[in-house]
């Protein structure tokens, strides 16, 4: 299957600091690799409603829970582009994976399969200065890919407040230039790992 990267901006700002270190990573990929990018502030997706237990889902057909169903399947790559929000992704990103649940009770699509051995990449912007911080959001990401069966190629963290801040995060930016071509091991949770 050839690479197809998927960037699901998750940011209240348009050009935020998460976007700006993303873009810089990307860059560096191959010209051959596909890429989309979906602004889930642009593209706003309804309320997640649990249905699990009541009926079951119906594959949607139109408008963006559609758009961003059709291009999570196509992606070989996902990558989860939010801001460190309360040290956790933001509350766009978070509805986006909580519509992963609905994914999972489709009939007859296998969600959990499809995606199984894909790779889940995260890109954040904090501002602060210890990134330990980012380790719920780090968290949420890996535990994500390890229940879904996919490789997690770990976040790219950068430090910014104040729009453009992170382009003058010389380490993050470095960081960026060889992210996307780092190997990307099968996620674990983290009580499987020792």
């Amino acid at each position: 299957m050839t690479r197809r990267f998927l960037f699901v901006l998750g940011s209240a700002r348009p050009d935020g600091n998460s976007a700006l270190l993303a873009r810089r990573a990307a860059e560096q990929l191959p010209p051959d690799v596909e890429q989309q990018w979906i602004d889930l502030t642009a593209h706003p997706l309804p309320e997640f409603e649990d249905l699990r237990h009541d009926s079951d889902h119906v594959r949607p057909t139109e408008g963006t829970t559609a758009l961003l169903l059709d291009a999570t399947l196509a992606a070989t790559d996902l990558v989860i582009v939010s801001p460190l929000y309360w040290y956790a992704v933001s509350a766009q990103t978070k509805r986006y994976l909580d519509h992963w649940s609905g994914w999972l009770r489709t009939p007859g699509l296998d969600f959990k399969d499809t995606m199984a051995g894909r790779t889940l990449w995260g890109v954040t912007a904090l501002a602060h200065e210890e990134p330990e911080v980012a380790d719920p959001l780090v968290g949420t990401l890996n535990n994500s890919a390890a229940y879904m069966g996919m490789r997690f190629g770990g976040v790219l963290l950068g430090n910014g407040s104040k729009p453009g801040d992170v382009l003058s995060d010389t380490q993050a930016l470095a960081r960026a230039k060889t992210f996307f071509a780092q190997d990307a091991p099968l996620a674990r949770f983290p009580y499987e790992a020792g």
